[in-house]
């Protein structure tokens, strides 16, 4: 049994690490990433059960990055080559606060070919949680799929999670994104936004009022993410109650996957905890946030998405006031 499968798009992150002495040209470094596969990634450096489903090209980017998930105990049974169409590349440059602004190489890109036939259904029933995200949502056929995957695993009693990772140049329009972002919401047993997407999926800018809409709307355990600042967390079991859970301080380097290595660490404490979101009190929502923030802290002090996940340990000392 998997603690957390995730499906969505696995991509190459190229991102601006300084310039080039000579000519003063930008240079940009090859990292592996896409939110789903960060996801996977974080749950699988601290020890949990991780798998993966997407699409890669059959291109030097496609093999790297599944021997990249492949060298960090993910499951890659479920990454399957198209050979019609380019791996996903984003290019992300920095701004000085560590701050990413995002270009996107991907029509298509191969992540959004992804069929339901591409997809292991041993996968999808034999894990405890299936995570997803809207950018799989953007096209078909991958649209059909994931929502192929999210109905399997729910039928089969798996916890449905969704970060809508709102990425605007991947959609033809805004009120298509929010269409079809809000459509899933009823499937959903967990759910992570971030305070920029709070109006998007619920109508409220304040993370308040919009992660008490989305206890509202059925889903067990809402977390907005708030930046530096930690996250808010409310579950259905104490729908009336919220808790801001603090960060922890960092020597910013990337602020690449920071959100998707809290919802890593988050996921699994979910998965060890055997119960299910709406079943969450209060206090170990708290906690299990308090973990991602120490995951976030330090996934963020070094560069790149999947190369800066920690390690259980590291996390450990880092709760411990010792790193």
């Amino acid at each position: 049994m998997f603690d957390v499968t995730a499906l969505g798009e696995v991509l190459i992150d190229f991102t601006e690490c300084g310039h080039n002495p000579d000519t003063g040209m930008a240079l940009f470094e090859r990292n592996p990433g896409g939110a789903p596969a960060n996801v996977a990634a974080a749950v699988s450096r601290l020890a949990g059960r991780a798998a993966f489903i997407g699409k890669v090209g059959e291109d030097m980017h496609g093999a790297y990055l599944k021997k990249t998930l492949d060298e960090i105990g993910v499951d890659t049974s479920g990454v399957s080559v198209d050979a019609g169409a380019f791996t996903t590349l984003a290019f992300v440059s920095l701004e000085p606060s560590g701050e990413r602004v995002f270009s996107f190489a991907r029509k298509p890109g191969a992540d959004t070919c992804l069929t339901a036939e591409d997809i292991p259904t041993e996968l999808l029933t034999g894990s405890r949680i299936l995570h997803f995200g809207s950018l799989s949502l953007t096209n078909e056929p991958a649209h059909s799929a994931t929502l192929y995957a999210v109905a399997m695993a729910k039928k089969a009693g798996a916890i449905i999670s969704y970060d809508p990772n709102d990425r605007p140049l991947l959609w033809d329009s805004r009120e298509r994104a929010r269409k079809v972002m809000r459509s899933v919401l009823p499937q959903v047993d967990v759910i992570k936004i971030s305070n920029e997407e709070t109006e998007l999926l619920t109508g409220a800018a304040d993370p308040e009022e919009a992660s008490r809409r989305l206890i509202e709307q059925g889903i067990g355990c809402v977390v907005v993410t708030l930046g530096a600042k930690g996250a808010l967390v409310r579950t259905a079991a104490q729908a009336e109650q919220s808790e801001i859970v603090p960060g922890f301080a960092s020597k910013v380097a990337d602020t690449t996957g920071a959100g998707d290595s809290f919802w890593g660490g988050f996921l699994y404490q979910i998965a060890q905890s055997g119960k299910r979101p709406g079943e969450l009190t209060l206090a170990e929502a708290a906690q299990f946030a308090r973990f991602g923030n120490a995951v976030a802290s330090l996934c963020v002090e070094k560069r790149g998405a999947i190369p800066a996940m920690p390690d259980m340990d590291t996390v450990r000392a880092r709760l411990e006031g010792r790193a």
